[in-house]
């Protein structure tokens, strides 16, 4: 579970830096038609659009999925995947936000690792 989380966070980070980029290439285009306030302006509109039309089609699909949860997951990495699963937008807030974190405490790292590896105590199999 925890390779699942760490891959989804190098995904979200990943694309990140490409929309990123896609956003300051769209500028860089409209600064050479237009003055640089409105190629700013545009980039943004373009921007609003694109995650109104994502927001939209996100909505439209979870109305038509009624999936009832059997029961809440047992460890923090079946919850951060579960997390990814159902609501990635805010996984991928979460991770960077994570990763954040852990850029500038390191320890704090090493023990949400430990807490991803740790076996649940709570079910048994026989």
């Amino acid at each position: 579970m925890a390779r699942k989380a760490v891959a989804a966070a190098v995904a979200a980070g990943a694309a990140l830096v490409a929309v990123v980029a896609f956003g300051a290439t769209i500028f860089y285009a409209l600064c050479l038609v237009v003055p640089p306030l409105a190629a700013a302006a545009l980039t943004m509109l373009l921007f609003a659009l694109v995650s109104l039309a994502v927001v939209m089609i996100a909505l439209r699909r979870e109305a038509h999925d009624e999936d009832i949860e059997d029961d809440e997951p047992m460890g923090l990495g079946e919850r951060a995947y579960t997390l990814f699963r159902n609501r990635p937008i805010l996984g991928t807030a979460a991770a960077l936000a994570g990763g954040w974190i852990f850029l500038r405490n390191p320890a704090l790292a090493t023990m949400v690792a430990a807490a991803f590896t740790e076996k649940g105590h709570g079910r048994r199999r026989r």
